[in-house]
């Protein structure tokens, strides 16, 4: 049985899904999980902060259910060619953002940053989150000799943001239904790797 914050977060999510985020309010999330509005305030002070906590709870449990696990440097060694590290990076984060409370949170989020601040402040710690998890990826592979940059963070920066693109646009193809020509990310990962290996 899931606890009444599980409750209103998932009830939050599928409110938003259906009406847009902006149009949720704290009376209908009430309504929702059938308790009185007094009784939501109780767990949460705004809808603002349903919408904080929906994220790290949604993240985090989409990273047990999908077993993404943080790459351990003190485990890369040059035999592991970079290409197969960068997939496994790519791939765990992926399947994180596929897994389906994750994508449904992500679409409603994404349909509304430019209009909800709320919104825009989870993609921007989503990305900041993607940025710095891909720096430390990057000072190891520099370190352990298994990738060669210039500049280690603009390195790690322009390859989030590209990555962070790339599925942003598979989800918009998801939500047309076109099926992607060819495998943009795998082709982005064998060039990166050919200039940084």
């Amino acid at each position: 049985m899931k606890n009444r914050k599980e409750e209103i977060i998932y009830a939050t999510l599928e409110l938003a899904a259906e009406n847009g985020l902006g149009s949720v309010s704290m009376q209908q999330i009430a309504a929702k999980v059938g308790i009185t509005k007094a009784s939501l305030y109780n767990h949460f002070t705004s809808r603002d902060e349903i919408i904080e906590a929906m994220y790290g709870f949604l993240r985090n449990a989409s990273m047990q259910k999908t077993q993404a696990v943080p790459l351990d440097p003190d485990r890369l060694t040059p035999d592991i060619p970079l290409r197969t590290i960068l997939s496994g990076a790519v791939g765990s984060y992926r399947n994180m953002v596929n897994d389906p409370a994750m994508y449904r949170f992500y679409k409603v989020i994404m349909s509304e940053r430019s209009i909800d601040p709320a919104a825009a402040e989870i993609m921007v710690k989503e990305t900041r989150t993607m940025i710095h998890a891909t720096k430390m990826l990057f000072y190891a592979l520099q370190v352990k000799g298994i990738a060669h940059f210039e500049n280690a963070d603009a390195a790690a920066f322009s390859f989030a943001m590209a990555v962070h693109s790339i599925i942003d646009y598979e989800c918009d193809l998801k939500q047309t239904g076109t099926e992607p020509e060819k495998d943009m990310m795998q082709e982005y990962l064998d060039e990166f790797c050919r200039i940084y290996g």
